[in-house]
């Protein structure tokens, strides 16, 4: 009898047997989907759901065991799950385009099950994950009884915060690895955007505090130091870690003038990364001491690089944003560029208005993709019986999340390049792959290109760490070519860190 969203202790697991076609090669394999109780003092507070795909072997131990995670915060693990690393995945077009309406999916030959067992882990709010409503006789002012519906109200805001969202991935990694019989395993996590920030945290807290040694971390189109996501006046770095991509993207859509060879993205991102470097972040700083013939020849080789008129760039004064630069690079032709994925148009519903007012079409486009392809495998394929909603992307939870460690640091300063660089001195045999795609403005692949030249690394680990990316945006496994060669890299990532 299948549960209901107030009756968890109802909620029943649904395991089934699979093959994956890779070719000659077969892989047989588990599909375990749970719900994994997580306990304040000795009292139940929430379950958390997941899918692990567990392949059949002489030695399941030894087996590598990836825990994979979204971000948002408020995201589900379905876009990792459903678009690249799942035996499933949702049929793009060749450059990530999105497909019209019902979403295909396909078997996936790309799923990293072929070299490592997968857990999809959806955080409290998100997924079929909710806590659990609290018993209690609880008493009110004055003596009087607190209100029932108040006092059986589940309480998933607790979870809505940086050291509680990390502490309960830790008790659920912890608590896996002992139902499975998997602490001797080679471990490795990965996460995408607010979830590469999870990773990185998780990089010291699991090794430091809950005693899961890792032997491999993936940060995909990473959220790192949130002081690098917006510039002002006073934060510099912001707007100069946003011109490679802005290039990328202009280059793409034939805006561009080249930097080198035409047609060569590779040289055009790195002429604008030392144009960055070299030049924006000093014209920046020196604010007003820049004579006018300097300023100028600065804004007309920033506007050549990434594709505006040069009268735009001189009005922003070299501090382009995501939005300015989304709505105004095709505006001729009443396209906006995606911000997830600048290679990505859509037609201007409003093209007379001073503020863009239609839907981004990357975030925007991808939901009915996504939803229809997460409801269906788990429910149809992997069995699973639940009246549940499943929250792909719960914005009430984005509203709500407390950017906070121990009360002290707020989102515009919250960071967490400090414990992955502690994470890798803790355990100097941990091996670290930040990856993004060059058409990415909300997440910059050169802000963790700057990032990872500040970590200053000790030699001895710093080969330990491989920066790579690829054509796309957010989501660049999307791409045919890009997520073929990411697979390729992924696969000698985790030989290397296991070996």
């Amino acid at each position: 009898m299948p549960d209901t969203p107030n009756s968890p202790t109802t909620r029943k697991p649904s395991i089934t047997e699979h093959t994956l076609s890779l070719g000659d090669r077969q892989i047989r394999y588990t599909a375990a989907s749970e719900w994994q109780t997580l306990f304040e003092q000795e009292k139940p507070v929430a379950e958390m759901f997941h899918v692990a795909y567990l392949a059949e072997a002489e030695e399941a131990s030894q087996r590598p065991l990836t825990f994979v995670f979204n971000g948002g915060p408020g995201a589900a693990s379905a876009y990792l799950h459903m678009g690249a690393l799942g035996p499933k995945r949702i049929s793009f077009g060749e450059c990530g385009s999105l497909p019209k309406p019902p979403v295909r999916l396909v078997d996936n030959a790309e799923s990293w099950l072929s070299f490592t067992d997968l857990v999809f882990i959806d955080p409290i709010g998100t997924g079929f994950s909710r806590s659990i409503p609290q018993d209690k006789d609880s008493q009110g002012k004055d003596g009087e009884k607190a209100n029932p519906q108040e006092a059986n109200k589940p309480k998933e805001t607790e979870f809505w915060a940086v050291e509680r969202d990390l502490k309960a991935l830790g008790e659920f990694i912890q608590r896996f690895l002992s139902q499975k019989k998997r602490w001797l395993s080679p471990i490795f996590i990965a996460g995408e955007s607010y979830g590469g920030f999870r990773v990185a945290r998780l990089a010291r807290k699991l090794q430091q505090e809950f005693g899961v040694g890792l032997s491999g971390a993936i940060l995909i189109s990473p959220a790192l130091e949130f002081s690098l996501l917006e510039g002002s006046d006073y934060n510099l770095t912001s707007w100069a870690t946003l011109i490679p991509s802005f290039a990328a993207a202009a280059a793409h859509h034939g805006r561009a003038q080249w930097a080198g060879e035409p047609g060569n993205l590779q040289a055009h991102v790195t002429a604008a990364e030392q144009f960055a470097r070299t030049t924006l972040i000093p014209l920046l700083a020196m604010g007003d001491a820049v004579t006018s013939e300097e300023r100028q020849r600065a804004y007309q080789q920033l506007a050549g690089l990434i594709g505006l008129p040069v009268t735009l760039v001189e009005r922003h004064a070299g501090r382009v944003s995501i939005e300015v630069f989304s709505r105004e690079l095709l505006r001729d032709r009443q396209r906006i560029v995606g911000l997830y994925d600048a290679s990505i148009t859509a037609i201007d519903p409003f093209p007379d208005r001073v503020n863009y007012e239609g839907t981004d079409p990357t975030l925007g486009g991808l939901d009915r993709l996504f939803t229809g392809a997460i409801n269906s495998h788990l429910r149809d394929t992997l069995g699973v019986e639940t009246d549940l909603s499943y929250h792909l992307l719960n914005f009430e939870v984005f509203k709500a999340w407390k950017f906070e460690i121990q009360g002290e640091f707020k989102q515009g300063f919250l960071g967490s390049v400090d414990d992955l660089r502690v994470g890798m001195a803790l355990n100097p045999y941990m091996r670290v792959y930040i990856t993004h795609g060059f058409f990415d403005l909300v997440t910059p692949y050169f802000s963790s290109n700057h990032l990872a030249d500040l970590m200053k690394l000790d030699p001895e680990i710093r080969s330990n760490l491989t920066l790579k990316h690829f054509k796309g945006g957010h989501m660049f496994y999307a791409w045919d070519e890009s997520r073929a060669s990411w697979f390729a890299d992924m696969k000698a990532f985790y030989q290397n860190a296991t070996v």
